[in-house]
């Protein structure tokens, strides 16, 4: 049963072979067809290498912190903007051989399909070197206008990277520039501000404060010493006064007078009587008597003295200086105990006085601190300005190999295109077979007969096929396979031509 199976679907395939046939050499010719129709396509790229730092980074650091595959993504989405693309294609005539005029929009999107920015590993690079390397491309039906596209590409993106850094590394000196002018503003500010203070509140700084208290311990000492002065004086005066309203006491140590002379012996013969005799005694009262009348005339000689304008005595002279030292130490007090109340305000007001001043200081220490900060960073960003004009720093682009007309096409692949015009041929036959024979319900076999009637037959009988029939088919068969060539011709030249307009159609020919 298997062999009559296997003859019988060999046989099938031997009837339905003029169909495969017809259908590959078919699809065959239309893939070669397509294959030589189809315009080529040049491709044209160059290569673009990050470089290095050429002054070690340890010595001067560049301020462009962006790297260079950012800064290469960020020029790629500048590069394919719908105004700079149209640009670049009017300025190059991209668009010279075009059939109808193109809107900004299909230029752009056309552009973008062809141009290509890609990242690839430098030729020779060990893994790990660090080399970077991007590839620019563009794909054109003519080589000397791929190569000018790229070449133009390239030359953007070169400029724009060199815009780009020392444009960063301008903007990060500029920015630092006016930090350090900023915070030395405030610390100009910050520093009248804290002398004005100090000026309005001189007398009452924490940095005095030892000194004022020791001031007033000072100042009460010396009040205590006063008060003690002045009461030493105002007893001495009281003496003198009293030694001086006594009566037969001299307090003139000047040259005495026959009075005074007189008054002094009687003042020694009392002091004998009164040794021996009693107060009642006649002697001692006649020498009192006597004594009394002497000091009368003493102390009228002595206001007849002072009416005459004489030389002050040694009394009035005493008198002179303490009342003098006791004017003085009165004032003195005064002045001490004026001192020690604006001490005790100005010591009371230190703890304020010292909170606010802290806090000044604070500030100013944190402004100084930031000040001094942003003054470092301007001298390394105007290093990295410098080292970036001079394009002395990494990440910056150089060009590697400029693009040139491109010798050969990159497609179409004519060879490639014709072999799987053959193998869909081939596959398109078999399945068109497969197809007929799927739709054709007669019976053509015992096992089928079988299947169907349920029954067993004793013996079958084939078709048996006159002369005219075969020649009928024949004729039939070949009409059948010149519709069938020619409309899989036609199907297949109209998808070859909606393929070729799909990928390049005239009105976008450059």
């Amino acid at each position: 049963m298997n062999d009559i199976d296997i003859r019988f679907y060999l046989s099938l395939l031997l009837r339905r072979l003029p169909y495969i046939l017809a259908i590959s050499i078919t699809a065959t010719l239309a893939g070669i067809v397509l294959a030589y129709i189809l315009p080529p396509l040049y491709r044209a790229d160059a290569k673009i290498l990050v470089e290095d730092p050429q002054i070690p980074t340890e010595m001067a650091r560049s301020t462009v912190p962006t790297t260079a595959f950012a800064q290469f993504q960020i020029i790629g989405q500048e590069v394919t903007t719908q105004d700079y693309l149209t640009q670049l294609a009017a300025r190059l005539n991209v668009y010279a051989d075009s059939e109808t005029p193109l809107s900004s929009a299909e230029i752009a999107t056309d552009m973008r399909s062809r141009i290509r920015l890609e990242q690839v590993e430098l030729d020779g690079a060990s893994a790990g070197s660090g080399a970077t390397v991007f590839r620019v491309s563009f794909d054109a039906r003519k080589p000397q206008l791929a190569a000018d596209v790229v070449n133009d590409l390239v030359t953007y993106i070169l400029g724009k990277n060199r815009r780009l850094r020392t444009d960063r590394a301008g903007d990060t000196l500029q920015f630092f520039e006016k930090e350090v002018a900023r915070l030395g503003s405030e610390l100009t500010a910050l520093d009248a501000e804290i002398l004005k203070f100090k000026n309005h509140n001189q007398d009452a700084l924490p940095d005095s404060l030892d000194f004022r208290r020791n001031q007033q311990n000072a100042q009460q000492e010396r009040l205590s010493q006063l008060e003690r002065e002045e009461a030493g004086l105002r007893s001495r005066r009281n003496n003198l006064v009293q030694i001086y309203l006594t009566p037969g006491q001299v307090v003139n140590s000047g040259p005495l007078t026959p009075d005074q002379q007189m008054l002094q012996e009687l003042n020694r013969a009392l002091v004998e009587q009164l040794a021996t005799f009693s107060e009642t005694s006649p002697t001692v009262v006649a020498l009192r008597a006597q004594i009394s009348s002497v000091q009368r005339r003493i102390q009228d000689n002595k206001v007849g003295v002072s009416d005459g304008k004489t030389a002050p005595s040694e009394y009035d002279l005493q008198l002179s200086d303490i009342d003098e030292r006791l004017s003085f130490i009165t004032q003195e007090r005064q002045s001490i105990a004026k001192n020690l109340v604006d001490l005790a305000k100005s010591i009371d007001a230190t703890p304020a006085n010292e909170s606010v001043l802290n806090s000044l200081e604070r500030k100013r220490t944190n402004i100084q601190a930031q000040y001094t900060n942003a003054t470092a960073m301007l001298a390394q960003a105007s290093t990295g300005e410098q080292i970036e004009t001079a394009s002395k720093g990494g990440g910056r682009f150089s060009l590697v190999e400029p693009a040139v007309a491109p010798e050969k096409p990159v497609s179409p692949n004519r060879l490639r295109i014709a072999a799987m015009g053959l193998v869909a041929g081939i596959g398109l036959g078999v399945g068109f077979v497969v197809l007929l024979e799927w739709m054709n319900k007669t019976i053509r076999r015992p096992s089928e007969l079988v299947e169907i009637l349920q029954i067993h037959p004793l013996a079958t009988i084939p078709y048996i096929t006159l002369v005219s029939e075969k020649r009928s088919s024949r004729i039939g068969f070949a009409r059948s396979a010149a519709a069938w060539c020619a409309m899989w011709t036609a199907g297949l030249l109209a998808a070859a031509s909606k393929m070729l307009a799909a990928l390049n159609p005239g009105r976008l020919l450059g």
